[in-house]
């Protein structure tokens, strides 16, 4: 018997295993789409990087004023940046000696978003 199928192994309750796993089969997340969410919601993880993208969900900005704001050093608040805009959370434009960042699309917005009213939630 296939142990995915097997009453004694999928929970204890009483019912037909089959049908929901049936059901939820092609719900199933490809694990390359499970491996980039697990590695945006490791990049939430961060209380300094959540702060950052807290502020650029209000305004794009450069990288001497994220530092100016969270009282942090360029080499550091580059550093969250780099992983940020690898995981395509934030993006960057240059303008002359200074690059200026944004998060990349309302989608990232939404998260934030959502993620903050749940826990100011009462």
């Amino acid at each position: 018997m296939d142990p995915v199928l097997d009453k004694t192994t999928v929970c204890s309750d009483p019912h037909d295993p089959t049908s929901v796993v049936a059901q939820v089969q092609e719900h199933l997340l490809a694990e390359a789409s499970a491996a980039r969410i697990a590695d945006i919601f490791s990049a939430l993880g961060d209380p300094t990087r959540v702060r950052i993208i807290a502020l650029l969900a209000e305004v794009e900005m450069c990288v001497g004023d994220i530092c100016a704001v969270l009282d942090m050093s360029q080499p550091a608040v580059s550093h969250h940046l780099r992983l940020l805009r690898n995981l395509r959370i934030v993006s960057s434009r240059k303008d002359g000696r200074h690059v200026f960042y944004t998060l990349t699309d309302g989608h990232i917005h939404d998260i934030f978003s959502q993620s903050l009213a749940h826990v100011e939630h009462d």
